[in-house]
């Protein structure tokens, strides 16, 4: 079996109202598609995020290397796609899910059981949810839109916090515990908003709410100061969506910058750099969350990973690794394949079938491609 060809495609759809997190909001939904064919009449799909130039250095640099190459050559290609690539880990890990999808289709295997076989049929999702919406006060917004997932079967919930002035924030998180009370997991996404002291501040607070982590307060950037959060904070700092390589993540990881890692299967390289991820935080205690923020293919890419993440330790009762699951519009998550994923109970079945266990819906993807 031959690779024939390498599309992209750049889909893009408009929100009603812009949502977004502490630094930003935006009027649209994006994501980037790739497809790659072969002489067989195979076809696997890819995703990752719309950011700088990975379509470009997709369909000028690495998608021309693997016209004419077997599919199945897998470790040859994943080398082949880093030796020259001056560390674009998005086009990387779009091509690397798209081998993955192909492959297990090309042996009737899906993801998990190419790697020896899954640990779990469903992992237990958390909403992404409460962004801050255009027009909207956090304050009325984020508390009924919580009650809303706890009634769809959510069990645990994301918040954004540090747009507005941190009483305002604590307002809203007091809001969301006080609406869905007690047991409901409880997590803040920052999104780099705090200098280092009014994080600690922002930290001490969502403590005192019970919150389970308290996700990039700081700025991104080589993520420092984030070894002062863990030594003052109590709560959990959950980190790492920013990071390419296994490299990257070794720097943190052995200064204690996190408590839980975050790992991007669509944004640090594919699969095979994510296991490593979670397996190199194993040895540190560290728990492994793995971020996701797309479409039906990176959902579906996350759940294989997650069916080969074990458990946080041997315990009866212990930390799963969990699903982030986007809850606000976004056809590419909802119209692009045949059956998206759906919560019951608080968790998602993770597909079984070849490949991703997905089948894309061309159509929908050429009515968003622009």
């Amino acid at each position: 079996m031959k690779i024939t060809s390498v599309e992209t495609f750049f889909l893009q759809h408009r929100l009603p109202r812009a949502i977004g997190p502490s630094t930003m909001l935006y009027p649209f939904r994006e994501t980037l598609l790739v497809k790659l064919c072969t002489d067989e009449g195979l076809v696997g799909w890819g995703e990752t995020a719309a950011i700088g130039a990975t379509r470009a250095q997709i369909e000028q640099q690495l998608g021309p290397q693997l016209i004419g190459q077997d599919p199945l050559a897998h470790r040859r290609l994943w080398r082949q796609l880093w030796g020259a690539n001056f560390g674009n880990p998005l086009a990387v890990a779009a091509l690397d899910i798209a081998l993955h999808d192909l492959r297990g289709k090309a042996l009737n295997l899906s993801v998990a059981d190419l790697y020896g076989g899954r640990l779990r049929n469903r992992a237990p999702a958390y909403a992404s949810a409460m962004n801050y919406t255009d027009g909207l006060d956090p304050q009325a917004q984020y508390p009924a839109e919580a009650e809303l997932l706890v009634e769809q079967g959510f069990r645990a919930l994301k918040m954004r916090i540090g747009g507005l002035p941190m009483e305002r924030d604590l307002a809203a998180a007091v809001a969301v515990r006080n609406a869905v009370g007690p047991d409901v997991l409880l997590m803040a996404d920052g999104n780099g908003a705090y200098s280092l002291p009014s994080a600690i501040r922002m930290g001490r607070r969502l403590e005192g709410l019970n919150f389970y982590w308290f996700e990039e307060p700081l700025p991104q950037p080589d993520y420092a100061g984030y070894e002062v959060l863990t030594d003052k904070l109590d709560i959990a700092i959950a980190a790492g969506e920013a990071l390419g390589s296994r490299g990257a993540f070794k720097e943190v990881i052995t200064r204690r910058a996190m408590d839980i890692v975050q790992p991007d299967v669509s944004l640090c390289g594919g699969f095979a750099e994510c296991l490593f991820v979670a397996e190199l935080a194993r040895l540190w205690g560290m728990p492994c969350m793995p971020h996701c923020w797309g479409g039906a293919v990176v959902i579906a890419a996350t759940l294989q990973l997650l069916a080969l993440l074990p458990d946080a330790s041997w315990a009866r009762a212990t930390e799963t690794p969990m699903l982030e699951l986007d809850t606000y519009e976004n056809p590419f998550r909802d119209a692009l394949i045949t059956a998206p994923a759906r919560v019951e109970d608080g968790f998602v079945a993770i597909p079984d079938g070849p490949g991703l266990g997905i089948e894309v819906i061309e159509e929908v993807v050429q009515r968003y491609a622009v």
